[in-house]
């Protein structure tokens, strides 16, 4: 299945999604090309539109996810690292990883500045919809995002995803109380594949926007 744009994929995923049109509800974006998919989304049901920035951290030389910072400082891992794997990659490349870690925070801090691009108080006792444009075997977006929400009583964690790689769909079965997708992949090429029109808006743009959005809903 391929898609127009976003903003398409984002229409076809809200029709999926009715059944939440008078819940409690909060849109979570992943990420740039999230926020365009989930824009329609919250729009159809009416509800806040947020987003969760990380900054993922690649293992030297090798061009694996060790796993991604969160706008809140907070480190996760790659799900998909077991933790002998995660000890050893730590032993050997400690240093680098630190720093990267550093540099990665002070980088999403000044992104972000004075505003936020999401808020805890909004999410408490929602249904939260997390959004991706897509989703391959690299989740560490996904799993920051489910680090974060863990200090916050929510109503429903729900998933929603136009693309999706089925090695991604057990572990999603297994984290969330629903889950919508509207394709699965048995070999994911990459999310920009699967569209025709691949125009982002810078992460600066989007962070304005979101803040907007927020500001409006508070």
């Amino acid at each position: 299945m391929y898609f127009e744009s976003r903003m398409h994929a984002g229409e076809l995923l809200a029709e999926k999604l009715a059944q939440y049109r008078y819940d409690n509800c909060a849109v979570v974006a992943l990420s740039e090309g999230g926020v365009l998919v989930g824009e329609q989304i919250a729009v159809r049901l009416h509800c806040v539109l947020m987003m969760l920035l990380s900054e993922g951290i690649e293992i030297p030389g090798e061009g694996l996810s060790f796993g991604a910072v969160s706008q809140s400082g907070d480190f996760t891992y790659n799900s998909a690292f077991s933790d002998g794997e995660i000890d050893g990659y730590t032993n050997e490349f400690h240093s680098y990883l630190e720093e990267q870690k550093r540099e990665a925070y002070q980088k999403l801090n000044r992104l972000i500045g004075d505003g936020g691009v999401i808020d805890k108080d909004m999410l408490r006792d929602r249904t939260v919809i997390l959004v991706s444009d897509g989703l391959g075997d690299n989740l560490s977006a996904l799993d920051v995002a489910l680090g974060f929400l863990k200090s916050i009583r929510i109503e429903r964690l729900v998933v929603a995803v136009p693309v999706c790689d089925v090695s991604a769909v057990d572990r999603l079965h297994i984290t969330v109380d629903d889950l919508h997708i509207l394709d699965v992949k048995g070999n994911y090429m990459g999310t920009d594949h699967y569209y025709e029109d691949n125009l982002l808006p810078s992460r600066e743009e989007t962070v304005q926007k979101i803040n907007q959005v927020i500001l409006n809903w508070r």
